[in-house]
């Protein structure tokens, strides 16, 4: 998984533009979470379901204005990939996602993280945490 300014996945590849950062604001600007998944050779063409959401430092979902009220900011989907013809037995399975996201109005110099469920399980490695810059003096007056 990686913070970007943007990602696309196209043809089983992650093209990644401003991708690497770990700090942004403390205005709102658009973002991507890239993601590539080894898949274990023996779960080919098995559907596990994925959910990405952005919570607070305090494990508290980031809500955001949507036509209902507000709702936590989250994507839920589906992934799914085969062995492609030649592949070595025992070979991981590579399979990518790009998710893109417009300005998020966070809260400057504060922490956030986008965690990655799937299936219902979730590693430590599968969160991106990241934190957002203060205010400027100059501008807070």
């Amino acid at each position: 998984m990686m913070l970007a300014d943007s990602a696309q996945a196209v043809g089983g590849k992650l093209y990644i533009l401003g991708g690497g950062w770990s700090q942004t604001g403390p205005m709102p600007s658009p973002s991507a979470v890239a993601m590539k998944f080894d898949v274990p050779w023996d779960q080919a063409n098995h559907r596990f379901r994925v959910l990405l959401e952005l919570l607070t430092a305090d494990g508290d979902p980031v809500m955001i204005p949507g036509p209902e009220g507000e709702q936590p900011l989250r994507v839920e989907g589906q992934l799914e990939t085969g062995r492609p013809p030649g592949l070595k037995q025992g070979s991981p399975l590579d399979a990518v996602m790009a998710l893109n996201f417009g300005p998020v109005p966070l809260q400057p110099d504060s922490r956030y993280e986008w965690r990655l469920t799937v299936d219902g399980q979730h590693e430590a490695e599968w969160s991106l945490p990241f934190g957002t810059r203060p205010v400027p003096e100059a501008v807070q007056r």
